[in-house]
């Protein structure tokens, strides 16, 4: 069993990174990336605790970029959790996360559910902090029934606490994997609002500047979703992927290397992964 997208307490997850890598194992997982947001300071940590199970881990990382009309992740895999020029961008994404934040916060408390930034260090674990501990913190105060209501009453895209924050754009997200040894992936091609014909456009354009693989098998694609993007991604030579996007236990039902039960990542993607890594490597 596979599972290439999860979160830790080093973003908005809610299990220390090797809580993760132990509960994957207990999962039936044998093949796990973590892959927090804007941040790499998790990673030693899981992969620590993974060489102990004798797990294979590939470090991860998930970054937002800017797009339109929806929203875009670049999955970037097998980073090297030192390097500098990464580690020191990945900085101003957080800055930025840290400012929308503070405007979110206002927002809320115009609106009459005040929640101050010192209350979300009860769920910010880690240096990413960002939408998800505000939604906890909503729940704890009692404004809302669950992290899902937080999200679609207030602070999804178009709500009224939402705030945009900085992004980077998409090519030179994928520079700063590849300049630290990884391989990009675009994440959950769902959220792009994109149809087929402008899809596979946009993939083509992606790969040009070294995209190396889709994420076709995500929690929340349905069947149909799952045979364009893997129709698409062949036709372009490149990696199928998966992951189920895992924070924690009962955030939305979802499952360490089953999503919300069925799904199911070949092993053979991780086999993909390392050769393609081997090749851009030259190792």
């Amino acid at each position: 069993m596979v599972d290439l997208h999860t979160h830790s307490t080093a973003s908005d997850g809610t299990l220390e990174p090797a809580e993760l890598v132990r509960k994957a194992m207990d999962c039936g997982v044998k093949a796990l990336s973590l892959t927090d947001h804007d941040t790499l300071s998790g990673l030693k940590e899981a992969a620590a605790q993974a060489s102990e199970l004798d797990m294979k881990f590939i470090p991860g990382i998930e970054i937002s970029a800017d797009f339109s009309p929806g929203t875009m992740h670049m999955l970037g895999y097998y980073v090297d959790a030192d390097d500098s020029v990464l580690k020191q961008k990945l900085s101003w994404l957080r800055e930025g996360r840290d400012r929308r934040n503070t405007l979110i916060l206002q927002m809320l408390e115009k609106q009459g559910y005040p929640v101050e930034m010192k209350e979300l260090e009860v769920y910010a674990k880690g240096e990413s902090v960002g939408r998800p501990h505000i939604a906890r913190a909503m729940v704890a105060k009692g404004y809302v029934g669950n992290e899902e209501e937080a999200f679609n009453r207030f602070l999804a895209k178009g709500g009224p606490a939402y705030a945009n924050k900085e992004r980077m754009h998409p090519t030179r997200a994928m520079e700063l994997v590849i300049g630290a040894g990884g391989l990009p992936v675009l994440a959950h091609p769902q959220t792009l609002d994109l149809n087929s014909t402008e899809l596979a456009d946009l993939l083509a354009e992606l790969k040009e500047a070294g995209l190396a693989g889709v994420e076709t098998y995500y929690f929340s694609h349905s069947e149909e979703e799952m045979f364009l993007y893997k129709h698409i991604a062949d036709d372009l030579d490149l990696i199928v992927t998966g992951g189920t996007d895992y924070h924690g236990p009962g955030f939305k039902g979802i499952e360490l290397g089953r999503g919300l039960g069925g799904m199911m990542v070949p092993d053979e993607v991780v086999d993909r992964l390392e050769e393609e890594h081997k090749v851009r490597s030259g190792s």
